[in-house]
């Protein structure tokens, strides 16, 4: 009698894998529009300032969003922790910068983003078993928890995080000894889009795998799953670890292009902030946070500008409104429009 694995993906199963891992044109054309927007706003068009630190602001919350997203939208587990884990890669990444004091390797970039995404993947792997425990409700008290403790400790150890005013004197060396950071966030920003990128592929593989497919019949049934073969804590603790580094590689992004590392990278808002951003642009679609992370921060400008004492007022109502009447958010709506129009196009 033969064994069959059930883990490993076979015929149709393994068909709608590889049929998930191919990309798409539109995916091809977001690639290409965001690096489109280096040359829009990088102040090569006379009449349009830069914004392109602003962008490198938002590729690190999207790539937070990301990470929220792995574990919420693709295995299930409901978390306000992932900033604690933001926060501690950017406090990694600002001490190395200082401690290597301009002296190349210590203060490059690319060792901080090692160091940051090992020493935040590391803490994620210690308090997942913590996460383990209990239901969802308790999971978000756990989570919540962790970051509160982390929040105090970076405040406390002054002598390393500089307590309430943060580290100071952060200036990261030249990536590579090549490129250095410019007051117009040219370096920044085509740094930051790298990093996303690489993020998002590495997601992007692990979500079309069987791995990512195991998260999702966890996320479905944690029962079946586990009847079926599917070892679930594991999986629950191996995914929770990986969001965490990616978590800690976005904090020290916008360290090393802001050169600051201070308590509010670390506060409790971000995980929220972050949160609302993936619910916003949508859930267990990868590109959810990272539209998200765009759409909230131009919203916050534009409602910001026009009226600027009640600005969280008008964000939060929209929130609530696409919560209410749009499944899937920003990306729920554009797919629920695109299913119409197919249906209408295949009509007689």
């Amino acid at each position: 009698m033969s064994m069959t694995n059930p883990l490993k993906p076979s015929g149709d199963a393994g068909a709608l894998m590889l049929a998930g891992a191919r990309w798409r044109w539109y995916e091809v054309l977001f690639w290409l529009a965001a690096i489109g927007l280096f040359f829009v706003f990088g102040d090569f068009i006379p009449g349009i300032p830069t914004r392109l630190m602003l962008l490198s602001e938002i590729i690190s919350l999207g790539l937070l969003a990301l990470s929220i997203d792995l574990v919420l939208g693709y295995a299930g587990v409901v978390t306000l922790g992932q900033g604690a884990f933001f926060g501690l890669g950017s406090y990694v990444a600002g001490i190395m910068a200082k401690a290597g004091m301009g002296a190349f390797p210590l203060s490059d970039p690319l060792i901080g983003l090692v160091a940051a995404a090992a020493v935040s993947g590391f803490a994620g792997f210690i308090t997942s078993f913590l996460v383990l425990r209990g239901s969802d409700l308790t999971r978000l008290m756990v989570t919540l928890g962790v970051a509160l403790i982390l929040a105090e400790l970076a405040n406390q150890m002054r002598w390393l995080t500089g307590g309430a005013d943060g580290l100071q004197g952060v200036s990261s060396s030249a990536i590579l000894g090549i490129w250095e950071f410019d007051l117009w966030g040219h370096t920044a920003y085509l740094y930051s889009l790298t990093v996303l990128f690489i993020c998002f592929w590495i997601s992007r593989r692990i979500v079309h795998s069987p791995f990512g497919l195991s998260l999702k019949a966890i996320k479905g049934n944690a029962l079946r799953a586990r009847a079926i073969g599917v070892p679930v804590n594991a999986r629950l603790i191996a995914i929770y670890t990986i969001a965490a580094a990616i978590a800690g590689v976005a904090g020290a992004l916008l360290a090393q292009t802001t050169q600051s590392a201070s308590p509010d990278m670390i506060a409790f808002h971000r995980s929220a902030d972050a949160l609302l951003i993936l619910v916003f642009g949508g859930a267990g679609y990868l590109y959810g946070g990272l539209i998200g992370a765009g759409l909230f921060r131009v919203m916050q400008d534009v409602i910001g500008a026009i009226t600027l004492q009640y600005w969280q007022f008008w964000l939060g109502l929209v929130l609530v409104l696409l919560v209410l009447f749009v499944r899937g958010g920003v990306i729920g709506l554009l797919e629920g429009w695109r299913d119409r129009m197919t249906r209408k196009g295949d009509a007689p």
